[in-house]
């Protein structure tokens, strides 16, 4: 036994670590390498709620600190603090996109996308869009690439707009941003008309 006193974590021990060691910015996580302190009971449900011990955390700057050190190992997701790293469960992804803001048109466009908890980021070869489908509905599922390797669930209303900007490259329906062409769905699977 190393003679040091053992600590369960908690929301709270985290929320203190990560205030003791705040700087301007993201925290550097990859700088960061603490045990593996266990997982708490702490979730992101898949519209971005977050919950503890099964309560929403109600406090948006909470949810903030915490989204700050949110990190993913494979399809594991960590909070990283200089001195925890505890696991947490995500349903879908960590982060919703809730909005964005078009610039230029065409080949030129820019997406800028915010999420629930205020990044942004602009869609392009650092920031790609992808759509996953679903295998029995074929439903889309719009993601974009935030930080780190940390992805946002575009939104409905989003997605919708997504569409209506949408033209044909190369057998895809998708959009540009940032230079690059992101297809949603072949042309040929689109319905007649679309």
């Amino acid at each position: 036994m190393s003679g040091q006193k053992s600590v369960t974590p908690s929301a709270e021990s985290l929320a203190a670590s990560v205030n003791a060691a705040k700087s301007r910015g993201l925290p550097p996580l990859e700088k960061w390498n603490p045990p593996f302190s266990g997982d708490i009971d702490m979730q992101i449900r898949r519209d971005g709620t977050w919950f503890y011990e099964g309560t929403p955390i109600a406090r948006p700057g909470l949810v903030k600190l915490f989204a700050s050190i949110l990190w993913r190992e494979g399809e594991d997701y960590f909070l990283v603090t200089p001195v925890e790293k505890v696991g947490i469960t995500v349903e879908d992804a960590p982060f919703i996109a809730v909005d964005f803001e078009v610039e230029g048109q065409g080949r030129d466009q820019s997406l800028r996308f915010v999420t629930n908890v205020e990044d942004s980021a602009v869609a392009g070869a650092d920031h790609p869009i992808r759509v996953a489908r679903d295998d029995e509905t074929g439903e889309p599922a719009p993601y974009i690439l935030i930080r780190r390797n940390l992805e946002a669930l575009i939104d409905r209303k989003s997605f919708y707009r997504m569409v209506e900007i949408g033209e044909h490259h190369e057998g895809w329906f998708g959009l540009w941003s940032g230079g690059s062409f992101f297809g949603m769905i072949p042309s040929d699977e689109l319905p007649q008309g679309a």
